[in-house]
């Protein structure tokens, strides 16, 4: 988001997180980054993160299917959401990854279309939309 509340032109490659970590854990890792098994933490971190979400694949994998998940980027249109309006549907929408709701879309048009959003990573809209669908985000 900028400072604004626009949502940007193009979509980041990524979040930036905080974490926290005990001292010894710290040790660790920089003790791998030293001896030249990552180049700095984020390295290792990023690789850890990796590691994990491939240990769990097939998890995630049958999640997915189970429970009509989009992967990756999703983009919501004005046009989408008045054909939808028009058709007389309410959307139920589920991302694992980064949904970008349009700037053209406005509140009450996101309000009268969208009966769910659950975004397991990142949403990008304007702060009328997720105003108009803070009942409904999850």
């Amino acid at each position: 988001m900028t400072q604004t509340g626009a949502v940007p032109a193009k979509a980041p490659e990524s979040e930036k997180i905080t974490i926290n970590l005990g001292h010894v854990d710290l040790g660790h890792i920089e003790l791998l980054v030293r001896e030249g098994f990552y180049s700095n933490r984020t390295d290792f971190i990023r690789t850890a993160i990796r590691n994990q979400i491939d240990r769990h694949a097939d998890t995630v994998r049958q999640i997915v299917v189970r429970k009509s998940v989009d992967l990756g980027l999703r983009h919501i249109t004005r046009d989408e959401l008045a054909t939808a309006q028009s058709a007389g549907q309410m959307l139920d929408i589920r991302v694992l990854g980064l949904v970008v709701i349009a700037q053209d879309v406005s509140a009450d048009l996101a309000k009268d279309t969208i009966a769910g959003l659950s975004v397991l990573g990142t949403l990008h809209a304007s702060e009328a939309v997720k105003a108009a669908l803070a009942d409904r985000i999850t």
